[in-house]
């Protein structure tokens, strides 16, 4: 067996088996169900806005269309740049001029928008309008990712997308016979994907070495070092949870970074990790300083690198896309490496071991068709429609969306994804709730990117950033001096 699937299933038997949901037996279709509960609001026009991402274009092409001809209700859907969608459905809701009645929210900066009190509480919905709740909306299906989107008990989005960012790694490179026997010739053990930081690094040294005594362009790990949030994202989402310091290293008690304040931004453990990041960059192409997390997928599909921490929203076109990727066929999919405890941490809920990333449709408080939002919410969120869309942009929301046979056949060419998301996923966990996440994630930035220059030491790095975020904590109103 090997440690991916033997790690699963001791995952399956501490978290429990997540069996398929059941599914409503009708009086009449969905379609018909939908069709009667949205008669009220034919001919209204609802407008949303979304991110132009392969989930959205299915929304555009498949379930608009579907939804208008069911319901009678016009939709409006405006695909941009995140930036924009971001912009314009922030201004909207601040100035409550109702254009948007759904708006696509990440997990990052939906308690930002709960905080600010400008979206709808689907929980409060459900309860004033029982006839309007579809009968298979079955909300225990939705896989872990929906917790992200929950505050004190009531619900604010319905998800549309979700994926975790893990490890990917070559498989042509870690079964052939003969780097197998060097890498153990060197470093004595049997070369798999790392289960801890010192054989990644050991990984990572053994494929860098490798790729220049044959004269490939092939180095040993992918790092995001670009001066940029997705650096600093490496850190806060991956690196620091994987070796024990959550929620950025601040204390959501009393909202501190340092250690002497109860953080843990500039505890041993988080200089640590920012040190070991830092040597990555000996072993990382040299676009690494350049890169976000669309240059690190490139570089990964590209065959640049040996192993890397990749957002698997990219996983579909590196390990099929011809057109797009080199390695195509050769793509395995791991676990992140972890230090001792944090599996014991997320399993008990008091850590987590990874980032689970993606978005979910929420009604702004300024909408003016609420009601009818909530049947589009809905809408989108049907079990029927969930295979399609699974395979069409790699991403699960439903548990119930395994069972498929289409999505069982794209599981086994994704060398177990899915089933590894849908066990694994809730030791995972969306970024930490602070209403200020973007002010405070150019903070992180703006330290990281020193110590990738070598401007600061890890140390220097790790204990300027904790006093900045202490003093940014206390003029934000979350600490007191």
């Amino acid at each position: 067996m090997s440690r991916k699937l033997g790690l699963l299933m001791v995952l399956v038997l501490m978290l429990g088996v997540i069996l398929p949901a059941s599914t409503v037996t009708y009086a009449q279709t969905p379609d018909e169900w939908f069709a009667a509960a949205a008669e009220p609001y034919q001919g209204v026009t609802i407008r949303g806005i979304s991110e132009s991402t392969p989930p959205s274009q299915f929304i555009a092409d498949v379930i608009v269309p579907a939804f208008e001809e069911a319901t009678g209700i016009n939709v409006e859907f405006e695909l941009t740049s995140w930036d924009e969608m971001y912009d314009k459905g922030t201004r909207d809701m601040e100035a409550g001029t109702g254009i948007y009645d759904f708006w696509y929210t990440e997990q990052d900066f939906v308690y930002g928008a709960v905080v600010n009190e400008w979206l709808v509480d689907l929980t409060a919905m459900m309860e004033a309008n029982p006839e309007l709740i579809y009968p298979d909306l079955d909300l225990g299906d939705f896989t872990a990712f929906a917790d992200n989107f929950r505050f004190d008990g009531e619900l604010y989005g319905i998800p549309m997308e979700g994926f975790i960012k893990s490890v990917l790694y070559r498989k042509d490179l870690f079964e052939d016979p003969d780097i197998m026997a060097a890498f153990k010739e060197q470093y004595g053990w049997d070369l798999r994907p790392a289960v801890n930081y010192d054989e990644y690094a050991q990984i990572a040294e053994f494929f860098t070495n490798y790729g220049q005594e044959n004269g490939l362009e092939l180095w040993g790990t992918t790092i995001t070092a670009a001066t940029h949030p997705a650096a600093a994202a490496e850190l806060t989402e991956t690196l620091w949870p994987s070796w024990g310091i959550y929620n950025w290293g601040i204390n959501l008690d009393n909202f501190r970074a340092t250690s002497a304040n109860g953080g843990t931004l500039d505890s041993p453990q988080a200089k640590a990790c920012m040190a070991w990041y830092l040597k990555m960059l000996d072993y990382a192409p040299p676009e690494a300083r350049s890169s976000t997390w669309d240059e690190v997928a490139a570089s990964m599909g590209a065959g640049r690198a040996a192993q890397g921490f990749i957002y698997l929203e990219n996983l579909p076109w590196i390990e099929l896309d011809e057109t797009r990727s080199s390695v195509t066929g050769n793509i395995g999919v791991a676990l992140l490496p972890l230090v001792p405890g944090v599996i014991n941490d997320a399993i008990k809920g008091e850590g987590y071991i990874g980032y689970y990333d993606g978005g979910a449709f929420a009604i702004p408080h300024s909408s003016n068709n609420k009601e009818a939002a909530w049947l589009w919410l809905q809408y989108q969120g049907r079990k029927e429609f969930q295979p399609d869309w699974a395979v069409t942009s790699g991403r699960i929301v439903r548990n119930s969306t395994l069972e498929a046979p289409e999505v069982q056949a794209l599981d086994a060419d994704l060398d177990g994804y899915f089933t590894m998301l849908t066990i694994a996923g809730p030791l995972f966990r969306g970024n930490p709730p602070l209403a200020n996440l973007r002010q405070l994630i150019d903070i992180y930035v703006e330290y990281v990117a020193k110590a990738v220059a070598g401007e600061l030491t890890a140390d220097e790095a790790c204990d300027q950033l904790a006093q900045r975020v202490d003093e940014v904590m206390i003029q934000l109103g979350y600490a007191e001096e």
